[in-house]
């Protein structure tokens, strides 16, 4: 599978509250980051979970999100930044 998004690319993480079993942590859910590399493609481990073969292989990122825009009353760095390896598809162009 191809990658959809580049390093640099501004993405916002869906905002979904699926049933089951799900990689991409609730707080980071309609935020909006910045490609940081493109991981590679790798089964889906939210198929993977009720033993599916989690294929075809799904483009995994890390996303690079400010702290502050993630958590409002963070009372860091304004520069600090936490990064989060995210499948595509739970991604969105800005």
């Amino acid at each position: 599978m191809t990658a959809r998004f580049a390093v640099g690319d501004r993405v916002t993480v869906r905002r979904a509250d699926p049933p089951g079993h799900v990689r991409t942590p609730y707080y980071i859910r309609g935020k909006t980051g910045v490609v940081e590399r493109h991981c590679g493609a790798f089964p889906n481990p939210e198929e993977l979970a009720y033993g599916r073969d989690g294929l075809p292989a799904t483009p995994l990122y890390r996303v690079r999100f400010r702290q502050r825009e993630v958590w409002p009353d963070y009372a860091g760095q304004e520069a600090d930044t936490v990064d989060i390896e995210i499948y595509e598809h739970w991604l969105e162009p800005v």
